[in-house]
């Protein structure tokens, strides 16, 4: 069963516990392996918004990347994400960034993540939990690829995801 890895991040509300009720949902479809450490980024795209919390999840799923990426879907729609605009604010945004070695083009889903490793609040987050996975598409490790990044949005340490329900075993 291949690990699958998902990148969360919240800028709206309650930043913190909207990425515990994330991970909390889930949980409750799919066996959670890790969570990373939170960390607090400098929006990309529209600046003139709050900064997101990002985190990122592994999860050991048992179907294809389209079966995750509608729950990952559910779960934005079930916690009221609106994406008014392009990199907008936003209360939730789950991303399938992997999905073991699998490499997908289709119109809706691509994997690995188109622009993964062009960016650091998915990267530092990911090495926390997957360091020496290997990108399929460009054959690196994440360590080193967000070793690669040069500069970019500020991302820095924020702290520890605190969940309701106890991880999966």
């Amino acid at each position: 069963m291949p690990a699958a890895f998902v990148g969360l991040g919240s800028n709206l509300g309650d930043r913190a516990a909207n990425l515990s009720a994330a991970i909390d949902l889930l949980r409750d479809a799919a066996d959670v392996t890790a969570v990373s450490p939170v960390y607090e980024t400098e929006p990309m795209g529209f600046a003139d918004q709050p900064w997101f919390l990002n985190a990122a999840a592994e999860v050991a799923w048992h179907q294809g990347p389209a079966s995750l990426l509608t729950l990952l879907q559910a779960i934005e729609q079930r916690m009221g994400k609106t994406t008014p605009f392009k990199d907008g604010p936003r209360v939730i945004d789950l991303d399938l960034l992997l999905h073991g070695d699998d490499v997908v083009d289709l119109p809706g889903l691509q994997v690995p993540h188109p622009r993964m490793n062009e960016r650091r609040f998915v990267l530092a987050p990911l090495a926390d939990i997957a360091p020496a996975t290997i990108h399929p598409e460009r054959g690196r490790t994440i360590a080193s690829l967000l070793a690669a990044l040069l500069s970019g949005p500020a991302v820095r340490p924020w702290g520890l995801l605190v969940s309701s329900k106890a991880p999966s075993s």
